[in-house]
């Protein structure tokens, strides 16, 4: 990967001659060659499996048919003493069926007699029951009659009543109505005299006030006024000040004890965890299967015990509850990192027994449980001793118990542990595993849980995990209960700290609340003040001018005059409301008096009324009654004459007809053969005589056929048959074999492609991540699109001055400088991605401003010192900035001679 190949790919317009340079670049297309190239071989295997199938068909063919004539040689005796037993069958079968005939039809007569009773029992019910209803209802209709006549006239009564009571109650309403009118109107001119009144008394003051006022007084009056609104528009000023200080305080002390919230929270979600982890402990300390799977793995063993029986073998797990340490704990947390994704793991002897597993599995209520699938009847293996690592630290295998045979054949063949070296620290563990050519060493884990590993020339060293604690595999938990009950109490101390801080910082925030209501009451105080004496200042003023300026006040004669009119109209319409008053009482009391005649009315009529309304329902439902009780009549009367009486007696004539068929039937049957030959047969198996005539004559078709149709002998037959099965099933067996490999093959294949293709997606993805994310060190972004289906990338970078916000999508629209630093961008984020103990790159910071040459210069740096490999970076320009380190070496050159 060189700067000139990365700025080509950048340079270039073309999507497609980009997506394969990054295919290339990335291994892609290595891996998608080696897949296509098993996928071809596989499709060429499949075709001549097939053809070796297709080829053996012609025999199987001509085995169906051998096996097809033995079997119809074979049926024509079956067949020919079938049809005698079916002529005698057929012969009885007539009489039976007569017989079946005469036994339901006597039964139809005894149902259709016993129909009689009944129906003549229902026809006489009904006949009871309307003749009761009618004089029911005759006795009703003379009772409405009486009634009806009584309760006309008290409804005409109530009827003339009951218009008079309105109109008295509408000549009231009107009356109220024009008496509020005139109160309102009354009303209204008194307050009209008031106010001629105050108009009176204000004119004489205002003359009182302009002969005694001197105009220097009012000039004094005007420069206090002045003088006081200039004080208190400056205490203002000064409160609205010291207003905005405080609330920015409160502000800043708002966000402290925010600040101080996230930190409680994050204290206690720590503290909950520790808190788990000591009750996971706990637990682990009572059970030690539980640390393999919780909870869950009890569920699981109680339903594998209830399933046991269905199982071929009993599945052993979960593995880690077969293991112990050999030295103490000393490797439990290395061990933990070497194989601890197997000890939740439990062990099956084929797929069978693995999917009942499965289902037990989903019964607890346990997803995503890990199943090796493991011979049970192998030995236990004995590795010899060129085989394992030649150095004198402990492996994983070495370190661990198991009485379990196939628990150790699992821990060898699926986790490699005997090629697991353990070592006390990470410089041993660096020398071991990159300093040392030891043979048959896979991994090297420290017991603080590094893991170091060598895959050809590239080395890895992988951190531990800092969730992780120590490993499951120890003999007792309670170091570790204890450590983490010290870690909770610390926690509890810092929150405790932070707690205090909180409420020193609620108590600071509370006293200048109260400082700025006290602040805020004052300010307001203050202004109603200024706003009290800048109208008294505005009043003085207007009527400064208004006396200077106006003419004396209006005639108070005219308005006397006008004060005394009002009066004598307010006296007239008083007279009229007391008229009108007297009226209104009148009417009320009459249309009270008609209410209460009205009411006594209604109640004296009440009764009578809802009885006769009573009556009336009553009527009509007993006519209702009496019509639906003579429908029932009529219906059970039709049922009598047209479905019993004609029924029975055509029953009976065809009685007396199938008697007669039965005697004939019976002669005729005891010639061909007598009845006992029949019921030792079993009789006619509740056939039909229709069915035993066709099942007959399709015997005898094919007897006659099947006895021209074959004339070898069915010895040779069956001699040939087995010859030509033999050869079949050896091919077929040898086929099968076949086809099971290759299907094992392509399923591999399908579970390496989806692999590929899934890591082909996070390449994508991680490409565009790391290349955006050195683009934003100069306060750039991009993104790489990479698309697989149509083989295309393009390159996207949007420049922080683009005020429009659009995406510079072609590179080579870039200034110089831009595109060196998008150059080198795509180039670490490739490298990123790739392995190589060697790396170098020329000239990267060409036509770039001093600005991103240092920017580039530091990412490179920072980079490659994060990366570990041997990095050589060639520029013409000053690399002073640079400072020297252990791990970072400067060789300058001399200028060439001019």
């Amino acid at each position: 990967m060189s700067q000139d190949k990365s700025r080509e790919f950048l340079h270039s317009g073309n999507a497609k001659d980009k997506f394969k340079f990054f295919f290339k670049a990335t291994l892609l297309q290595q891996v998608n060659d080696l897949l296509q190239n098993i996928y071809e071989h596989l499709k060429s295997a499949n075709a001549l499996v097939h053809e070796l199938e297709e080829s053996i068909k012609p025999m199987q063919k001509e085995l169906d048919e051998l096996q097809g004539k033995i079997k119809n040689m074979e049926h024509v005796e079956e067949i020919s003493q079938k049809v005698q037993q079916l002529k005698k069958q057929l012969a009885w079968s007539w009489v039976y069926d007569v017989d079946k005939q005469l036994a339901e039809q006597s039964a139809k007569i005894g149902i259709l007699k016993d129909r009689i009773p009944a129906c003549q029992a229902k026809i006489d019910l009904q006949l009871n029951v309307v003749e009761e209803l009618r004089e029911r209802i005759s006795k009703k209709k003379a009772q409405i009659a009486s009634m009806m006549e009584k309760t006309s006239e008290v409804r005409r009564m109530k009827d003339e009543l009951q218009q008079t009571l309105s109109l008295a109650t509408k000549e009231k309403l009107e009356l109220e109505e024009e008496f509020g009118r005139k109160t309102n109107h009354v009303q209204k001119m008194l307050k009209h005299v008031r106010f001629l009144e105050q108009q009176v008394q204000d004119i004489h003051e205002q003359n009182v006030k302009n002969t005694q006022a001197e105009e220097s007084e009012i000039e004094e009056k005007l420069k206090e006024l002045q003088y006081e609104f200039d004080a208190a528009n400056l205490t203002f000023t000064r409160l609205k000040e010291e207003e905005s200080a405080l609330l920015e305080s409160m502000n800043k002390g708002s966000s402290e004890i925010a600040c101080i919230g996230n930190e409680i929270e994050e204290l206690e979600r720590k503290h909950r965890e520790i808190g788990y982890s000591i009750r996971e402990l706990h637990q682990h300390q009572t059970n030690k299967v539980t640390a393999f799977g919780g909870d869950r793995v009890i569920n699981l063993l109680r339903a594998i015990e209830r399933h046991q029986q269905r199982f071929k073998k009993p599945p052993v797990g979960p593995i880690g509850a077969h293991l112990t340490l050999v030295n103490g704990d000393t490797w439990a947390r290395a061990v933990e990192h070497a194989i601890g994704r197997l000890l939740n793991a439990f062990i099956v002897t084929n797929h069978k027994d693995a999917l009942l597993l499965r289902g037990c599995a989903r019964e607890a209520n346990y997803s995503h449980l890990q199943i090796v699938i493991y011979d049970f009847s192998r030995p236990r293996l004995n590795i010899p001793p060129h085989m394992l690592p030649q150095t004198s630290h402990p492996t994983t295998l070495s370190v661990l118990h198991t009485e379990n045979h196939i628990v150790f054949n699992v821990l060898v063949d699926m986790g490699d542990a005997e090629r697991q070296v353990l070592v006390r620290d990470y410089d041993m563990g660096k020398a071991v595993a990159f300093g040392q050519r030891i043979l048959n060493l896979k991994e090297v884990y420290t017991s603080d849980g590094y893991k170091m590993f060598s895959r050809g020339s590239v080395q890895t060293t992988l951190p531990p995990n800092k969730k992780q604690r120590s490993g499951r595999l120890c003999s007792s938990f309670d170091d570790q209960i204890k450590d983490l009950q010290r870690d909770e109490s610390n926690l509890r101390e810092e929150a405790q700290q932070c707690r205090r801080r909180k409420r020193d910082a609620e108590e600071s925030l509370q006293d200048l609340q109260e400082t700025l209501r006290s602040i805020k009451k004052r300010r307001l105080d203050a202004e109603r003040d200024l706003m009290s004496k800048k109208l008294a200042l505005r009043d003085v003023k207007n009527s400064y001018a208004a006396e200077t300026s106006s003419s004396p006040a209006s005639n108070a004669d005219e308005l006397h005059q006008e004060i005394s009119n009002a009066h004598e109209e307010i006296q007239e319409r008083e007279i009229l409301l007391e008229k009108l008053r007297a009226r209104m009482n009148g009417a009320e009391a009459k249309a009270n008096e008609l209410k209460v005649s009205f009411e006594n009315l209604c109640e004296s009529a009440k009764g009578e009324i809802d009885a006769f309304d009573k009556s009336e329902n009553e009527l009509i439902k007993l006519e209702q009654a009496l019509l639906d009780e003579e429908s029932k009549k009529s219906h059970y009367e039709g049922i009598m004459n047209n479905k019993v009486l004609s029924l029975i007696k055509e029953a009976e004539a065809h009685y007396r007809e199938l008697e007669n068929n039965r005697l004939e039937s019976c002669r005729k049957s005891s010639i061909i053969c007598p009845e006992s030959e029949i019921e030792a047969l079993g009789g006619c198996d509740g056939s039909t005589p229709e069915q035993l005539s066709a099942q007959l004559t399709r015997l005898n078709q094919r007897l006659q056929h099947e006895s021209r149709r074959y004339s070898e002998s069915i010895d040779d037959l069956r001699m040939l048959c087995e010859k030509k099965e033999r050869k079949v099933l050896r091919k077929q067996q040898t086929y099968k074999g076949y086809q099971e490999k290759l299907n094992a093959c392509e399923k591999a294949l399908n579970l390496r492609w989806s692999k590929f293709q899934r890591n082909a997606t996070l390449l994508k993805r991680q490409l565009t991540w790391q290349f955006n994310g050195h683009l934003r060190k100069k306060g750039i972004s991009g993104q790489i699109k990479v698309s697989y289906e149509e083989k295309t990338l393009s390159v996207e970078v949007k420049m922080p001055q683009d005020a429009s916000s659009s995406t510079v999508r072609d590179t080579r629209g870039l200034s110089g400088g831009e595109r060196s630093f998008s150059t080198l961008c795509f180039a670490l984020a490739l490298h990123e991605m790739t392995e190589a103990p060697f790396r170098a790159m020329d000239e990267f910071d060409v036509f770039m401003d001093a600005v991103s040459r240092k920017i580039s210069l530091d990412t490179l740096v920072d980079f490659a010192l994060a990366q570990g490999s041997q990095w050589i970076f060639i520029t013409p320009h000053d690399i002073g900035m640079v400072k020297q380190g252990e791990r970072l070496k400067k060789q300058q050159m001399a200028a060439p001679r001019s």
